[in-house]
């Protein structure tokens, strides 16, 4: 069945299950991001590293969140998981090699899609799944400032690397987000 934000439910599944176990998985693409972006700034980019350290606790918390609220649902990870986990690998080293302009690039864009998901995912939800809305109320601020964080580093200043990083991180964000509602 066909719903609000494009997902297609199982029997016996609720829009707020399916956006948790998308979040859930969205996560877990994060964490692998910034684990590669981490692994190569040690030589690439040292001055990084802290950064990336707290980005990384932060995603690692989101999704620590997001697993309870599946387990307290009695729910499963959404089938989409693991390739999360495998794009934010491959994004995260492709990025890490380039250097700190495409580290930046790519947490701004990640963070502009999902903050737009999150926003959306509130409205649909409110009034209907209050815990759904719950977690996600709890990751926000984190997001946020990532996003601010990276657009201070990248200081208004747009080059073709950070409009081409953009476009390609927005569009795979997007299509993991709609691949993960459809699954």
């Amino acid at each position: 069945m066909a719903h609000a934000l494009g997902a297609r439910l199982k029997s016996g599944e609720t829009l707020g299950d399916r956006v948790i176990k998308v979040d859930h998985a969205g996560e877990h693409g994060a964490i692998n991001i910034y684990l590669w972006q981490r692994a190569v700034s040690r030589w690439r980019a040292p001055d990084l590293v802290p950064e990336l350290d707290e980005f990384l606790e932060h995603e690692r918390s989101h999704r620590a969140l997001f697993a309870a609220e599946l387990e307290r649902r009695g729910k499963s990870r959404c089938r989409s998981y693991h390739l999360c986990g495998a794009g934010g690998a491959a994004l995260g080293l492709a990025t890490g090699l380039i250097g700190s302009k495409a580290v930046h690039a790519t947490t701004e864009a990640i963070e502009r899609v999902v903050l737009g998901h999150l926003a959306e995912q509130r409205t649909i939800l409110d009034g209907s799944d209050p815990d759904a809305v719950r977690v996600i109320d709890l990751i926000i601020a984190d997001e946020q400032a990532h996003h601010d964080t990276a657009a201070d580093h990248l200081d208004g200043k747009r080059g073709l690397l950070e409009r081409l990083v953009d476009r390609v991180v927005d569009a795979s964000t997007e299509a993991l987000i709609w691949l993960g509602m459809k699954l």
